[in-house]
């Protein structure tokens, strides 16, 4: 019962300063500090000054700030209004139609930008209006938004694998990599599950769309090409070598300038207001990040992670029985946090189970996301679920039932990455890594 102690503390404080309102980052903070007094004869104040400052000033790191901003300056752009211009006349002959148009056109701006809520709000903003004058069905329109702007949190650039990445110490570009082929794929799998629906609902009766010459289409198609053309620079100058993520970010941040420019979007007001949004967010995620590292160093000289996680070999579980674990662990983790809260806070004793049970750490990163996805949409915490509350005004039980079947979808997702880890694994395996 002793070994549980810590447990126990470490929780009852935690839960306590979370309930009272404190931000998650200061709350992990506190609760480092009670370990630290009560388990060690270390002074708490200079562990801390010390493993902050270690954590803040990782080089790594910087990409997060620069993705950041390049979302952020895109998000006040007209590329919503473009990109469904450009996709709406190659959907429209889909089964399923323009409901398509919520899944791509997330895809494509989930390779811009690394936030879920920037990718939901910037489709959104423009999809949600068009589909609902084309009479789709409201449940669909929702449903597939709010399942498909998870994608920013697995296609690069990713901020949850970035903040992974930093957390275990791993490659930020391999990462990246690793969350291509799994985004696509669970991509197509949200398209698949519009298709037969179409088929079999009685309910989808859309407006017809009226007919395009092949040629229209490709006109159409000019307004896409400033943005897949910034998707190439950020994406194939890491996997060609000639950039590190950090590099790549400060190419996007100058390309999405480029583009706010000659839309004629950029002005001072969007510009301060996209820096700002940056600072706000990469401050966030900074302070999580130092609370979190402080947490794993009072964490470690108790040696509770070694610990639990000798604890669960003794229990001689499985692969498959760990990570099932695991999924059921983080689905209910994140119906209480965030994503990136839920990473950081973990790490420190899920890493040491993933290490003894042979897992592949970059593997794991991408079945770590598509679960941290999950919790985007999961009630009462699911923040994907607010800002479509707020676009929409529906109910939040509307919003969340309308959301289960993506959820059920990505819970698909996770058995298919299981079944064919070379999914996330063969790209990173195959890129070329620019020498130090």
């Amino acid at each position: 019962m002793e070994q549980f102690a810590p447990i126990l503390i470490f929780l009852f404080v935690l839960f306590a300063l979370l309930g009272s309102g404190v931000w998650v980052g200061l709350a992990l903070m506190g609760v480092a500090w009670v370990g630290m007094e009560l388990f060690t004869v270390r002074p708490a104040g200079d562990a801390m000054i010390t493993v902050i400052w270690r954590s803040s000033s990782s080089w790594t790191l910087t990409a997060l700030p620069l993705f950041i901003w390049m979302g952020e300056i895109l998000y006040r752009t007209r590329l919503s209004e473009d990109m469904f211009r450009g996709l709406s006349p190659w959907m429209a002959r889909l089964p399923g139609g323009l409901v398509h148009t919520n899944i791509v056109g997330c895809t494509v701006f989930a390779a811009v930008s690394g936030s879920s809520a920037a990718t939901l709000t910037t489709v959104g903003k423009m999809s949600i209006p068009e589909l609902r004058k084309r009479n789709y069905p409201e449940h669909m329109v929702i449903g597939t938004l709010a399942g498909a702007a998870t994608l920013g949190l697995m296609i690069p650039p990713s901020l949850t694998l970035i903040v992974y990445g930093v957390t275990i110490n791993e490659s930020i570009t391999k990462l990246f990599f690793a969350g291509i082929l799994p985004g696509l794929v669970l991509a197509l799998m949200f398209m698949a599950y519009v298709a037969v629906y179409s088929f079999t609902s009685k309910n989808w009766q859309p407006n017809a769309e009226p007919p395009m010459t092949f040629m229209e289409k490709v006109q159409n198609s000019r307004f896409l090409i400033p943005v897949m053309l910034l998707i190439i620079v950020v994406i194939g100058s890491m996997y060609m070598g000639y950039a590190t993520a950090t590099e790549a970010a400060a190419f996007g941040v100058i390309g999405a300038l480029l583009l706010a420019a000659s839309q004629g979007s950029l002005n001072w007001s969007t510009f301060s207001e996209s820096l700002m949004g940056a600072v706000r967010t990469s401050a966030m995620i900074a302070l999580i990040l130092s609370g979190a590292s402080f947490l794993s160093l009072s964490m470690g000289f108790t040696g509770l992670p070694r610990g639990l996680a000798d604890l669960i070999a003794s229990w001689d579980l499985s692969k498959f029985q760990l990570l099932m674990a695991l999924l059921v662990f983080y689905i209910i983790l994140g119906c209480f946090l965030d994503g990136i809260s839920s990473v950081v806070l973990t790490m420190a004793v899920v890493e040491p189970m993933i290490r003894e049970a042979g897992i592949d750490l970059i593997w794991f990163g991408i079945f770590i996301v598509v679960v941290v996805e999950m919790a985007q949409i999961t009630p009462p915490i699911g923040f994907n679920l607010f800002v479509l509350q707020g676009m929409t005004e529906h109910q939040m039980g509307f919003i969340a039932r309308a959301a289960i079947p993506m959820f059920l979808i990505m819970v698909v997702m996770v058995f298919v990455l299981i079944l064919f880890p070379d999914l996330a694994t063969w790209l990173p395996d195959n890129i070329r890594q620019r020498p130090v």
